[in-house]
């Protein structure tokens, strides 16, 4: 088992929220300043998708030009959570918004997608992993909706998208994780595919919060090498590679 002393450290946050989600307390640049604070080099800007209630207007999407690539000194990637919509892997956002992104999430909630048995679960994740314009698939071990995790985590490794360890998942959201997350970093381990790490972060006091995610990761035998947080030149080289 990995003690907590002997995790490396984290240089990138793959998944926070800013206020523009409707249900975050924080604006873009308390998160930069919390990430700067925290030796977080790499920021993911994932506000969610317009099908979330409170989520921001398409438009917030196609500006998201106007924020710098990199703020304070810390890389800011401009990007999404987006909502997948149904058993065929619809997102949220239609492909001229998603093209301009530079991370998008995607993630199953039970206030945008009617839900389903495994079978028509494990269906919306494999149809989205067939979106060239999604990076990830978020919280994958929500057991609000049960899939063939050993399918879709081996699938999103042959196609390139990462699958995350959520570590709010394993603190204060979606209860009942822990087991599915451990199933999805050993199947992690298994694929050899990328591993991203996110917090979750719905305020700037979560920023950089990773631990729990780090140490699930290794102690199911994901490498460290697949692991995008750990190296701010590994994150660029995942994007220019997808």
């Amino acid at each position: 088992m990995v003690r907590p002393a002997d995790l490396p450290r984290p240089v990138a946050d793959l998944h926070v929220h800013s206020v523009a989600s409707g249900h975050a307390y924080s604006t873009v640049l308390e998160l930069v300043r919390a990430a700067r604070e925290r030796g977080i080099s790499v920021l993911a800007l994932t506000d969610h998708g317009p099908a979330m209630p409170g989520g921001p207007h398409l438009y917030h999407f196609g500006n998201l030009k106007a924020i710098p690539p990199r703020l304070e000194g810390v890389r800011v990637l401009r990007g999404v959570e987006a909502n997948i919509l149904d058993h065929r892997g619809s997102l949220d956002l239609p492909t001229a918004y998603l093209e301009r992104l530079e991370w998008v999430l995607a993630s199953l909630h039970p206030v945008s997608y009617a839900g389903g048995g495994p079978e028509e679960n494990t269906r919306a994740l494999l149809a989205v992993l067939d979106n060239p314009h999604v990076h990830v698939l978020a919280h994958l071990g929500n057991p609000a909706f049960p899939c063939d995790l050993e399918q879709v985590v081996r699938r999103a490794a042959e196609r390139g998208v990462a699958v995350e360890l959520n570590n709010s998942s394993l603190t204060i959201s979606r209860p009942g994780s822990r087991r599915n997350c451990q199933l999805v970093a050993a199947a992690a381990a298994r694929s050899g595919g990328p591993v991203s790490l996110g917090s979750d972060a719905h305020g700037a006091w979560s920023v950089g919060e990773l631990g729990q995610a780090l140490e699930l990761a290794l102690a199911a035998g994901v490498r460290v090498e697949q692991i995008l947080n750990l190296a701010e030149g590994r994150v660029e080289e995942f994007l220019r590679a997808r």
